[in-house]
């Protein structure tokens, strides 16, 4: 598998969308070299507007954009980091996007532990589960570098408030580049007969080496890949878990509020064959940390391969 990024699909699929459609305007909070922004800045710079460290401003004139009929996609990391792309300018978010439904399109970028150098003040443990609570928002979290690229230009043709998050990191190419991807639809990456996991993000390529590691040892698992957070495919979660013994959800993000509780709050309302143990994998209730590499804090958080094949087992047994 070779290694892509996130960030750079990013990029270009807004430049590429901005080729194609006049409407389309980028805002993005002083990280354009980081979050590839600048691709589009610099190809149309009459609808890119540097916004400088002010999210809360950034999202305010987005929604300016919006009411004026253009397509806003406003980055405070895919222009800023997602954790300040969804905390500071929460209140915007919520009163000036969501509420009035506008057509804003909201890129969080070095998301959950990928930005591994600076800390707990920078890493996104809490966006999904912010994002995901606010009526009318769609929350995505793509796969590798062509799920983003797929996802970036469906946020596009949607009309209303969108989120994406993308790792900081070089990541697995796990989907092909023609691969189609349709919003709200779950997508089987692995058959299996024993457990069923749901992954998002980089998880997605954990969990299917994760379930070569399971094959190895008699187990037969299920790799299901959640590219949309919300609107969750309720129904498609159960019919992945029907006949499965157990389940286990994998995401860089809090366990609270996010796909484990999406998955849970699914198959807890659907029928008994479907109501299998659940166990959630992620980060356990913390804040993240600093580490000189992004592996060291996928293993403190037990997020590896072996991790999530250890915690599969387990499932399983109980």
């Amino acid at each position: 598998m070779s290694n892509m990024n996130m960030r750079k699909a990013y990029g270009e699929a807004l430049l590429e969308l901005g080729r194609e459609n006049s409407k389309i305007v980028a805002l993005e909070a002083d990280l354009g070299k980081s979050t590839m922004s600048n691709m589009f800045g610099g190809a149309f710079p009459e609808r890119y507007f540097q916004m400088g460290i002010a999210e809360a401003d950034m999202i305010s004139v987005a929604a300016g954009l919006a009411l004026t009929g253009h397509i806003a996609f406003a980055s405070s990391f895919a222009s800023s980091f997602a954790v300040f792309a969804s905390g500071r300018p929460y209140d915007q978010i919520r009163s000036s996007v969501a509420i009035p439904r506008l057509n804003v399109k909201i890129c969080g970028s070095s998301a959950g532990l990928s930005d591994f150098g600076d800390g707990k003040t920078h890493q996104s443990v809490d966006d999904i589960a912010i994002m995901r609570v606010l009526p009318n928002m769609k929350v995505f979290s793509p796969a590798d570098y062509f799920e983003t690229k797929r996802i970036v230009r469906a946020m596009a043709e949607i009309d209303g408030p969108c989120y994406i998050r993308v790792n900081r990191n070089d990541v697995p190419v796990v989907t092909a580049e023609d691969a189609p991807f349709e919003p709200g639809r779950l997508r089987r990456m692995r058959d299996g007969r024993d457990i069923v996991i749901f992954a998002t993000g980089y998880m997605v390529y954990q969990s299917l080496e994760a379930a070569k590691l399971l094959e190895a040892e008699g187990v037969s698992a299920k790799v299901v890949n959640v590219a949309t957070i919300k609107p969750f495919d309720a129904e498609g979660a159960r019919a992945e878990a029907r006949g499965m013994k157990a389940a286990v959800t994998v995401e860089e993000a809090s366990v609270i509020g996010g796909l484990g509780s999406a998955v849970c709050e699914a198959l807890c309302a659907g029928d008994a064959d479907s109501r299998i143990r659940t166990l959630i994998m992620g980060i356990q209730d913390r804040f993240g940390t600093s580490a000189q590499k992004y592996d060291e804090l996928l293993q403190e958080y037990r997020l590896t391969p072996a991790d999530i094949a250890k915690t599969a087992k387990e499932a399983i047994k109980q």
